[in-house]
């Protein structure tokens, strides 16, 4: 498998209901310092519909403001309807972050 092929199948591993940061998919696709090269491999999925690239947010819990698919609010939009709630500020809130093993 080549990197964005490790990429696109730890975020088709995020269920619904869940996100994961643009680190944690680094990290589980097999290197941490590559959390740049996520965003680039969502932002040229060639296939959202089996990647679900709406779920990988940043660190803060923020949306892209430049989501492939429309804009921020969109994938907002496409989180709420997965059921994820953000907060007072707009950020996911911090229970709907997957956790990673190494992060504990």
């Amino acid at each position: 498998m080549n990197t964005f092929e490790h990429i696109y199948a730890v975020v088709s591993t995020i269920p619904r209901g869940k996100v994961a940061s643009y680190g944690q998919v680094a990290r589980l696709a097999g290197n941490p310092r590559m959390s740049r090269i996520v965003g680039y491999a969502l932002h040229v999925n060639k296939n959202p519909g089996h990647v679900p690239c709406y779920r990988v947010v940043n660190r803060f819990g923020e949306v892209s403001s430049a989501f492939a698919f429309g804009g921020g609010n969109r994938q907002r939009e496409l989180l709420e309807a997965d059921g994820v709630q953000f907060d007072e500020n707009g950020r996911v809130k911090k229970e709907y972050f997957i956790v990673v093993h190494d992060e504990l």
